[in-house]
């Protein structure tokens, strides 16, 4: 199973956490998205930060824990059913 930590490093430096917390220059820090954008932009810009981390979550429960052969079973149940 080595793609599980691979996925994890890879998940890791998309959504910019540590250790890939800084995705501008520390000259640039001071003039970034943090000071230029107003309430609702920045507001605008963190959900969508964070539906990134929650998209990532979804996708690793899905590919690693069996997620996919329970949608799977689930699928075939509703058809079964219908």
């Amino acid at each position: 199973m080595a793609v599980l930590p691979l996925f994890l490093v890879s998940a890791l430096a998309e959504t910019a956490r540590a250790p890939f917390d800084l995705p501008e220059a520390e000259s640039e820090i001071v003039a970034g998205f943090m000071t230029e954008l107003s309430a609702v932009p920045f507001v605008l810009y963190f959900l969508a930060e964070y539906s990134s981390l929650v998209l990532l979550s979804i996708l690793g429960a899905t590919l690693f824990n069996s997620g996919f052969s329970l949608l799977l079973l689930t699928g075939v149940i509703i058809l079964l059913a219908v």
